[in-house]
């Protein structure tokens, strides 16, 4: 049987088959066929949360943005470090940040830095970004949302300090893996031949859907930095809004006290147009669309907008 087996696999037809065997057991490997619930979710995603934790992730994931940032809410019996060592393939070359309740009013928090440094002397700054990068996410045990706005504010100081890169995270989709390893199975059974005629035409489709797909996920990626900004900045101006609405007060001489009714009518023109942008997106996201261009552009606008307000 052995010396059978030896020399079929002598054959080109056998090393084609062994070969192609291979290339399905990596392609199912790196596409994360083994992968526990929480690394599926963020080899794709930048949010996940425990069933139980009252988070809306689409949210999380809107105020994360493309940043290379990952952060994970787990139960309160959760451990943190396994979590970590779990999705350090997953979230490769991103900052991991885990978070769980620690009691009534405490949260947990645990820094994973996967992003790769060449020597012995980056060793110091991943231990500062572990370290700092959670830091006062403790009064928002009850509101994640807000615990996440925190911990983006904290990378990108780490970022502009050059403890972590600046550049955006780029997430490779694990179905063309998937689709690949199935498609040398099948090459294996059809024979030599179809393998041949086979592979041409599966990688060019594969190439084209593959193109495809990266060119969307980039757009709506920077789709989503882009309104992510203009949130922030509307959150930042509510206050002076909410005094410059307040009812006009008047002086003891009866007359009218000065306020400013040209900046809420123009913080309420922006919030409008935002709130338009928002539900226009949401539609494109129904349709299907790929290319997110013409909503980045606007959603700029906005936010030099609301910039010149903030000036003004």
């Amino acid at each position: 049987m052995t010396r059978l087996l030896g020399r079929a696999l002598a054959t080109p037809f056998g090393l084609a088959a062994l070969g192609c065997l291979v290339l399905a057991g990596w392609a199912l490997w790196t596409g994360g066929i083994l992968d526990g619930a929480v690394a599926r979710q963020v080899r794709t995603s930048s949010v996940y949360a425990a069933p139980g934790i009252d988070l809306d992730v689409a949210a999380a994931e809107q105020v994360i943005g493309n940043r290379r940032l990952v952060v994970i809410i787990l139960g309160p019996d959760d451990d943190l470090s396994d979590a970590c060592d779990d999705v350090k393939t997953a979230a490769a070359g991103t900052v991991v940040v885990l978070l769980k309740p620690d009691g009534d009013d405490d949260v947990d928090t645990y820094g994973c830095s996967t992003i790769d440094r060449e020597g012995d002397r980056y060793l110091g700054r991943a231990v500062a970004v572990e370290t700092t990068i959670s830091d006062g996410v403790d009064p928002f045990h009850d509101r994640w949302i807000d615990a996440v706005k925190v911990i983006v504010v904290n990378y990108d100081q780490l970022a502009k300090s050059g403890f972590i890169p600046s550049d955006a995270r780029t997430i490779s989709p694990s179905l063309p893996r998937y689709t690949l390893a199935g498609a040398a199975v099948g090459a294996v059974v059809l024979g030599a031949a179809v393998l041949f005629v086979a592979a041409r035409r599966v990688g060019r489709r594969a190439a084209v859907t593959h193109a495809r797909r990266d060119a969307a996920t980039d757009s709506r990626t920077l789709c989503t930095a882009a309104v992510a900004v203009v949130a922030q900045q509307i959150i930042d101006l509510d206050a002076r809004y909410a005094a410059a609405a307040r009812p006009i007060a008047t002086t003891p001489k009866g007359k009218p006290a000065p306020r400013q009714p040209d900046f809420a009518s123009r913080y309420r023109n922006i919030t409008a147009d935002y709130a338009k942008l928002f539900t226009e997106i949401a539609d494109a996201d129904e349709r299907g669309e790929t290319d997110y261009s013409r909503y980045t552009r606007r959603a700029e606008s906005l936010a030099k907008r609301l910039h010149t307000l903030a000036e003004d």
